[in-house]
């Protein structure tokens, strides 16, 4: 006698066991596309790295911008001597172009700095946009040392030119109204949170 092998028979699904397959499908599509925006997020967060929040005060109101350390070290941690040595305070902004506000020039002319410079240094991530900070300087690229400016427009020129260590987070319509000879009040590092 001959055993006979069975065929296995596919059987064609019920409506109700195509529906729960395609709502399993849907489900895990979902979680696909959460994950990658999750891991995207995260991904964008890493290139910019640790940000410090810094509040300059002025005779218009309040100017928060957030720095970079991780990606401008030299820049950064020269904005940070001088704010902790309270050298901005008082100082105002020499030049107020449409564009552009600068400062940090003790002479108030813009030839005045720290007494010392740091070499130009630069990240392809900080562009020149609107509400970047940034490092003023003479013609030599290493001669930025405590003038700033902030951008009221985009100004893609100067990417690569400058060190672009920071961005406006609150108060660009403070910058819009600041005028030649407002001062800085205060400029302060805001709490680690």
């Amino acid at each position: 006698m001959s055993k006979r092998r069975k065929r296995s028979q596919s059987k064609t699904p019920s409506p109700e066991e195509q529906k729960k397959k395609y709502i399993v499908t849907g489900i895990a599509i979902l979680v696909a596309v959460l994950l990658a925006v999750v891991i995207g997020v995260a991904a964008n967060k890493s290139e910019v790295g640790t940000m410090r929040e810094v509040t300059i005060e002025t005779e218009q109101g309040q100017i928060g911008i957030e720095v970079y350390p991780d990606l401008m070290p030299v820049t950064v941690g020269n904005f940070e001597k001088l704010v902790q040595s309270k050298f901005y305070d008082g100082l105002a902004f020499h030049r107020v172009e449409d564009w552009v506000i600068q400062g940090g020039d003790p002479k108030g002319d813009g030839t005045g700095g720290p007494g010392w410079t740091i070499p130009l240094e630069t990240n392809p991530q900080l562009k020149n946009v609107k509400g970047a900070v940034a490092m003023a300087r003479a013609q030599d690229p290493d001669s930025a040392g405590s003038q700033f400016y902030i951008l009221k427009q985009d100004a893609s020129w100067l990417d690569g030119e400058y060190a672009v260590f920071g961005q406006v987070t609150r108060g660009m319509e403070v910058v819009e109204k600041i005028k030649a000879g407002d001062k800085m009040t205060s400029v302060k590092f805001d709490q680690k949170k």
